[in-house]
This record gives C-alpha cells, structure tokens and sequence, in this order.
C-alpha cells in the first residue's frame, strides 16, 4: 500500500481563498473512500491518501481536474509518494504508531 501527499493549488482564482475548491476535492474522496478504493485524511495544508498506487495515480488525476470543472484554467499538483514494499501493512495509522511507540520507550 503506498501514502500519498498531495496539494492542489488553482492558480488565477477571483480571491485567495481555495475552501471552495478544496470542498469540492474533499467530496471526491469522500465517494472514492465509500467504494473501499483509498482511505484519506484532510490536513491543514495537503491531504494524504492511502491506497494501491494504480489507485491513487487514478484519483490524483481525478482530484486534479476537479478545478477546471469550476472554470480555473491553470492547476499545479504537488505530490509526494511513500511507497514502501518491504512491509505488508505500510499504513498512514501504522506510520503513526511506530512514531509513538519510539516516544514511549524513549529513555
């Protein structure tokens, strides 16, 4: 299972605000999710999705259209991939817990 760190910025919106454009992105993953395809978490600055990597090139493309279709004529994707093969269960929650795990037993 690999992670994915993406950000979608709209460029040459009305305002500076990118909520909107971000909501409409959040609603895409939440009906890709509900399918069992990834699991996602929002984040202040990016969001992270988990899933077969076939899966999420498949959803960063479907997320980054998701701008044109409200009349934004330029769209950069930053994307950052985790994909580790040595460990079945390379999750965003198994990540987590080993961080934490570490802390616990730090001297």
């Amino acid at each position: 299972m690999a992670i994915a760190d993406i950000t979608i910025i709209p460029i040459g919106t009305e305002t500076p605000s990118v909520s909107s454009y971000v909501a409409d992105i959040q609603k895409v993953l939440e009906k890709r999710a509900s399918e069992g395809d990834i699991n996602y978490i929002l984040t202040p600055m990016s969001t992270l999705i988990e899933g077969d990597l076939t899966v999420l090139f498949q959803v960063i493309q479907e997320l980054h259209e998701v701008p044109f279709t409200k009349g934004v004529q330029r769209v950069a994707t930053n994307i950052r991939i985790d994909d580790r093969r040595d460990k079945a269960d390379h999750t965003m929650e198994g990540k987590l817990e080993s961080v934490q795990n570490k802390m616990n037993n730090a001297v």
